[in-house]
């Protein structure tokens, strides 16, 4: 895998070219000199992403038992007036 670094002046003159990066590894897309954005192929992202691969599946609300939620102790005082 290999990575490419593109400006995003770069990126916006030659957007083939970082589609053909891409298919070998990441495209990192600077802004001002700052990494602000990475170009993947849609394989590569499902496989960060795991098996879900529609957007139905990432928007769909988990089971109520799959969520752990602790409340916090609240430490109130009462101040008088």
């Amino acid at each position: 895998m290999v990575a490419t670094i593109l400006s995003s002046k770069e990126f916006n003159k030659a957007l083939r070219k970082a589609k053909k990066a891409a298919l070998h590894g990441p495209v990192f897309i600077t802004d001002r000199g700052k990494v602000s954005y990475v170009l993947l192929t849609v394989d590569e992202y499902r496989n960060i992403i795991g098996k879900q691969t529609n957007m139905a599946d990432l928007l769909a609300m988990r089971e109520p038992g799959d969520i752990e939620f602790q409340i916090p102790k609240l430490n109130l005082t009462a101040r008088s007036m």
